[in-house]
């Protein structure tokens, strides 16, 4: 008799965790996409590299032969006030690369959704961590050393005003410690909210490369036409491009 009250113990806990299972399987929260879009442009036209000349806040005109930064540690903010936080969110952005100015981020919880936040550039702790893959590999042509980190913005292009080889002008931004930190995470809120559910919602965001040069720093070419390190140059450029992306568009 005991050992059938224990075999009916044993079943009825086995019963039990099953039925426990299955409603936390019924309770997980579904879950859809939201597609992000860069889209370069310089000042009110599309970004073209190498035969399109544009012209500065300072009046100095350029081309523009290289454009890329990094996107990393996006997040959405619910119109409830709760953060979704994309997983290993490391994006590289190339404009010689389409392929690369689009991204899904994957597993966001459905709902409303009123506000984005993204970090331009790779933070502290991937910038001292070793060999990495994706993104943040190397061979992108994206990093310096394990001392000095990773560019976190390049553009490259010419000037009649450099007095560079070839008129030449090379920014490439990085430093990511102290008075030399280039990391720049800005906000913005969506035009209108954006419903994740079974459909996936598009977010534009619009980056002007005029920007890297106008406010509220004015680069004069022909004073600033190389960043090669660190220091007090690219975090001028850094504080201009703090202010270089708008949404454009966030719906279905």
């Amino acid at each position: 008799m005991r050992t059938k009250t224990k075999i009916w113990s044993m079943l009825s806990f086995a019963a039990m965790v099953a039925l426990s299972a299955c409603h936390k399987k019924d309770e997980t929260t579904p879950t859809g996409k939201v597609k992000l879009e860069f889209f370069n442009v310089a000042g009110g036209s599309n970004l073209n590299l190498n035969n399109q000349w544009y012209t500065n806040a300072n009046g100095d005109s350029f081309t523009v032969s290289r454009f890329n930064y990094y996107i990393s540690n996006v997040s959405l903010k619910s119109a409830n006030g709760a953060t979704y936080t994309e997983a290993n969110s490391y994006h590289l952005v190339q404009q010689e690369d389409l392929t690369s100015t689009s991204f899904d981020m994957s597993d966001v919880p459905n709902g409303s959704y009123s506000s984005i936040t993204f970090t331009i550039g790779v933070d502290s702790l991937h910038n001292v961590s070793g060999a990495q893959t994706g993104a943040l590999d190397p061979v992108n042509g994206m990093f310096w050393s394990w001392n000095t980190g990773y560019i976190m913005l390049k553009f490259e292009g010419n000037s009649p005003k450099s007095t560079q080889p070839d008129g030449k002008l090379m920014f490439h931004c990085g430093g990511f410690s102290g008075a030399n930190s280039v990391l720049k995470t800005i906000t913005l809120n969506f035009p209108q909210a954006i419903q994740v559910n079974t459909s996936t919602p598009h977010v534009h965001l619009q980056a002007d490369v005029l920007q890297l040069f106008n406010s509220p720093n004015k680069i004069d070419f022909s004073n600033l036409m190389i960043i090669h390190m660190p220091g007090a140059d690219a975090k001028s450029i850094s504080d201009n491009y703090a202010n270089m992306f708008t949404i454009t568009y966030a719906g279905a």
